[in-house]
């Protein structure tokens, strides 16, 4: 069988089911709107304020996702643009399913889709891949992988 490696891409809200409490990483940032003295502005009301390219650990291929909702932008925004990532740091991304409320459900849609974090290097595979360094277990383990830095909406109960 060969193996698929075309790129995907996520825009439209039924395409995030995809990749719902996954730990994906975010490889590249690119914005299309901008942040000026704190606000988000568009390029225009239907362009997406900027795109990313994600890895999963399921698929072989690069997923790119188009970013709709302005927190979510502000978010990477905030990583990429005036934080920075060093060298030993990668960024993480999950689109959490549960919500604090269930209120906010009905409303998903119109709501933020990312729980962003920065964390050491090999974050991402310390948490996808029982495999890699076996070595590290338990607290070793987690404090090897745990978030330098969150960037949580307060929609999200995680």
């Amino acid at each position: 069988m060969k193996e698929k490696t075309e790129e995907s891409t996520i825009l439209r809200n039924k395409d995030w089911d995809l990749i719902k409490d996954e730990c994906l990483r975010v490889i590249e940032f690119t914005p299309i709107g901008k942040v000026e003295n704190g606000k988000v502005i568009a390029l225009d009301p239907t362009t997406p304020y900027a795109s990313i390219r994600i890895e999963r650990i399921k698929y072989p291929q690069k997923i790119n996702v188009f970013i709709t909702h302005k927190l979510d932008f502000l978010n990477l925004w905030r990583i990429f643009n005036e934080r920075g990532v060093e060298e030993n740091e990668e960024v993480l991304a999950v689109s959490p399913s549960k919500y604090a409320k269930k209120f906010f459900k009905l409303f998903s849609p119109a709501m933020p889709k990312l729980v962003l974090m920065i964390c050491p290097k090999e974050a991402f595979e310390l948490e996808t891949n029982n495999n890699y360094r076996p070595e590290l277990t338990g607290e070793a383990r987690y404090l090897a992988a745990r978030p330098i830095e969150w960037f949580k909406p307060d929609v999200f109960d995680i």
